[in-house]
């Protein structure tokens, strides 16, 4: 909880400061961004995991998300590359929590997840079917129980829970638009039935509406309700199926919460493989920097849980754009040290438009890596980042360029940028 909330103050300082004088603001450990990275694998599904481990390891990220149908795969591929396991499934809690147990134990354990989506795939728990066009009632109890099971687990309770996904396609107000049901809601559940650690939303970056605009990414990742886009709004503030009212606008902004599918079509959705790219990480970026701790994009290769060009890989396993811009932004950005505490940089980014957003990050060397992205799908803006006080060496990457700096700066006190449809990073040397 106060890590979100950390990640929610910096983030809204970082965009109050674009355009006025060189405020402090105090940087974020990009370790801890970098963990927030996430992808959706099928291990469970009978793919080879194998495969998946070169593609992980040239990515970067550090998370994925499956489900518990080859648990013991799921522990190699953690052995193997890192990635720590977002692991759910559909009513077996028994299962879920042998799973949970068997990879906490080797040390690969991420968090629990409740049912996906059961507007589309209803489960049956405890003898009852629920969730699709049903009564959700099943749906509630099973995330109850896996709730309660987990934080009375001495082995688990430190690990933490994501709530089911989809759940403002409830029938009946069973309160699952809330984490824990508070007093005088009026739900069918109990006041104080404890769901969640983490809101758990599918707001796909393509939105409902299948179009590409400015600020493609930075609306996905808002808080409040947005025209086209499936997001936090309509799962916890105002249930889109029934209208079941939940958080406050007010409240949203707060709400610890968590992206386990978003994702772009390179071939049904606008602009091929090269725009799927640009958005993604744009993605990644502008959901870190609006409150979310985790994004897992579904998914890694295509063709896989159900077909589709979503992948970050083509099927013979070779990266799209998407991969190797993904790549080179974790590549540019990547630590191996531990950030002891962060400090502050005095910056600001003159003639910023809306369509350019920002993102602090310090390394342990100490060097500050300043993320700086446009959503503009069309021209271009020339921007100068202004420093406080001048400094030694400066580095300009370009994640669509590769992972070395495309510009190299000495004793200055501004950059220039030219910004259009995604990342630079500028990182101040220490």
């Amino acid at each position: 909880m106060l890590t979100v909330r950390f990640v929610l103050c910096c983030a809204t300082s970082l965009l109050a400061i674009e355009g006025s004088a060189e405020a402090q603001t105090s940087a974020v450990p990009v370790t801890h961004f970098l963990a927030s990275l996430g992808v959706n694998t099928h291990v469970a599904q009978g793919y080879d995991y194998e495969k998946y481990i070169p593609a992980l390891k040239y990515l970067g990220v550090k998370a994925v998300r499956d489900s518990t149908g080859n648990v013991p795969n799921l522990v190699a591929l953690h052995q193997k590359t890192g990635v720590l396991i977002d692991i759910f499934n559909a009513g077996d809690l028994p299962g879920l929590l042998r799973a949970g147990r068997t990879l906490a134990a080797a040390k690969g354990l991420l968090s629990f997840e409740g049912a996906n989506e059961p507007n589309n795939f209803p489960i049956t728990y405890d003898g009852e079917t629920g969730g699709g066009a049903g009564s959700w009632m099943p749906v509630a109890n099973f995330q109850r129980d896996l709730y309660s099971s987990v934080k009375g687990d001495a082995a688990l309770k430190d690990y933490p829970i994501f709530d089911v996904s989809e759940g403002g396609a409830e029938v009946d107000n069973v309160g699952m638009q809330w984490l824990t049901i508070p007093a005088g809601s009026e739900t069918m559940m109990p006041t104080g039935t404890a769901y969640a650690d983490y809101a758990n939303v599918h707001n796909y970056v393509i939105g409902t509406c299948n179009r590409y605009v400015d600020n493609q990414a930075w609306q996905a990742a808002a808080p409040t309700a947005i025209r086209c886009w499936d997001g936090l709004f309509g799962e916890y503030g105002y249930t889109w199926r029934r209208g079941f009212p939940g958080y406050a606008g007010g409240q949203l902004s707060a709400v610890p919460r968590v992206t386990t599918e978003t994702g772009w079509d390179s071939v049904s959705n606008p602009g091929g493989e090269v725009v799927q790219g640009k958005v993604l990480v744009n993605t990644y970026l502008a959901q870190y920097a609006r409150g979310w701790r985790y994004t897992f994009i579904y998914e890694l290769g295509d063709g896989e849980g159900g077909g589709g060009n979503q992948g970050l890989f083509h099927r013979d396993w070779s990266p799209k754009p998407a991969a190797t811009y993904i790549h080179n932004l974790t590549s540019i950005l990547a630590d191996t040290g531990a950030v002891a505490a962060t400090h502050e940089l005095g910056y600001s980014i003159a003639n910023a438009p809306v369509t350019v957003h920002d993102l602090l990050l310090q390394k342990s060397s100490g060097a500050f890596d300043l993320v700086v992205w446009g959503e503009q799908i069309q021209g271009s803006n020339d921007v100068v980042v202004g420093f406080g006080s001048p400094h030694a060496v400066v580095n300009v990457y370009d994640v669509t360029s590769g992972t070395r700096p495309v510009r190299t700066f000495a004793n200055v006190n501004s950059v220039p940028l030219t910004l259009s449809d995604h990342a630079v990073v500028v990182e101040v040397m220490p």
